[in-house]
């Protein structure tokens, strides 16, 4: 069986990595039998440093993408054999968007906010024995501010910050309109980007600016709630 290194819920999400999300649904939607392997530890023995990585009888596989092909190649499990060309090119471009773009402002209301950093703090450095917590946590903060000023993102203003988040959302709202899914009525891999970049912020039980903002999109929010009812109701 399948094992999945991740962080483990939190802020009533399935993980608070939204590409951990993505593998735990697409592994839940395509039928693959995995056990996840919750522990904020596995980040120091990840290959590339980053969660989630699988260990798939002794083949281990790091990123997301890379995940999701040996999952297409030796398991079968294709969301997207239904696409055409067309909408297959348009899907894989859209998914890098949200990777790319909206993922660091989820990550910047998290970790560069100052009114919610105590929480990311307690959550995921709480365990280690003080003063190691303080001392890690605080390195882990700086990296992370670092990763997102070698991004780009980090050197925009927090309403410059907000408003690209806003942009993001506005144009996934366009797009799924009231369809179930944003290509029609059944879910591509896509969906499953969208599902765990927009849930981070309509069903986290964390309390930040963004968060309230991606609430206004309706469609967006019972998106990310239908797909959370039917495949993590334990939530």
């Amino acid at each position: 069986m399948i094992k999945l290194f991740s962080f483990g819920p939190a802020f009533g999400l399935p993980d608070p990595s939204p590409f951990v999300t993505k593998i735990n649904l697409y592994m839940k939607m395509t039928g693959v039998e995995f056990e996840s392997i919750s522990d904020v530890g596995n980040l120091r023995k990840a290959p590339k440093a980053k969660l989630p990585y699988i260990d798939d009888e002794g083949e281990i596989i790091a990123d997301s993408v890379f995940i999701i092909d040996h999952l297409k190649r030796k398991h079968v499990a294709d969301l997207d054999d239904w696409l055409d060309e067309r909408q297959a090119a348009s899907a894989q471009l859209l998914g890098k968007s949200l990777d790319e773009n909206l993922y660091w402002t989820v990550v910047h209301s998290r970790w560069i906010k100052d009114d919610v950093w105590p929480t990311i703090e307690k959550q995921f450095f709480s365990s280690l024995p003080f003063p190691a917590n303080k001392l890690v946590a605080k390195m882990a903060r700086s990296a992370t501010k670092k990763q997102i000023m070698g991004h780009g993102m980090g050197k925009h203003s927090d309403e410059e910050v907000h408003e690209i988040a806003t942009r993001n959302l506005n144009s996934l709202s366009i797009l799924l309109e009231d369809k179930p899914y944003f290509f029609g009525e059944q879910p591509c891999t896509f969906d499953v980007t969208a599902f765990a970049m927009v849930s981070s912020l309509t069903l986290s039980t964390l309390e930040t600016e963004l968060n309230h903002t991606a609430r206004q999109f309706k469609n967006l929010v019972s998106f990310t709630q239908r797909i959370a009812e039917q495949y993590y109701p334990e939530l």
